[in-house]
């Protein structure tokens, strides 16, 4: 084991690390082949105002990571970003709360996965879901359509078109803030995982810390 370091104040309580441990812990903590003490890995990885548990509506969008050595082999050219690597497909409540995910190269486009995330949204909420608001990305009958086979009706929100640069969208801007979460845990910067459903995994566990996180705050 490493010696102790000087804590962060985005570690995890004594409290939430009681919570998750046993259920993190696949060997003892003092097995001889662990390096790393498992609370540091994970606080290395490391909301809101209350509502139904089901949400009637979602936000649908995408965030392309920069591949690495470890995940070139599966990564894509997204022209729109200029950028080689892998798109995270992401669909949250109108909380920012993570509701589905998936991960694809980059050069693969946001409509061609409507299907499945409508398809895992509804699962996840019990076909509660009605609307589900997007970019100009999801337009186009086939993501209408596929939608609407789950239980969905899309809503573009668009651009201003006088407005350039950054521009606050409505709705939208809620699953922007989720991707920015995410981006603070130093492992989620970039695509570092030789496989997708791992970089998958790794976003589900950053979003239940920081869901712990609130559920410890409620609670205190």
């Amino acid at each position: 084991m490493t010696k102790a370091r000087k804590s962060y104040p985005s570690d995890v309580s004594d409290e939430e690390w009681a919570f998750c441990a046993p259920y993190l812990t696949l060997m003892k903590e003092d097995a001889p082949q662990r390096e790393y003490p498992l609370r540091e890995l994970f606080n290395g990885l490391r909301l809101s105002a209350g509502r139904q548990d089901a949400p009637s509506a979602a936000i649908l969008d995408s965030r392309t990571l920069q591949s690495t050595p470890e995940s070139g082999a599966r990564a894509g050219y997204d022209g729109a970003k200029k950028r080689k690597g892998s798109k995270v497909h992401a669909a949250v409540d109108t909380l920012g709360h993570l509701l589905a995910l998936k991960v694809t190269a980059a050069n693969e486009q946001d409509r061609a996965q409507v299907k499945d995330l409508a398809q895992a949204v509804q699962a996840a909420t019990g076909q509660n879901v009605q609307l589900a608001y997007v970019d100009q990305g999801y337009t186009g009958e086939q993501p209408a359509a596929e939608a609407d086979a789950h239980g969905l009706k899309l809503e573009v929100v668009k651009h201003h078109e006088a407005k350039r640069g950054f521009v606050l969208l409505p709705r939208r801007w809620v699953v922007e803030r989720t991707f920015a979460w995410a981006a603070r845990f130093r492992r989620l910067a970039r695509d570092y995982e030789r496989l997708a459903t791992t970089l998958a995994g790794y976003h589900w566990l950053a979003v239940a810390v920081l869901m712990l996180k609130w559920v410890f705050a409620k609670s205190a």
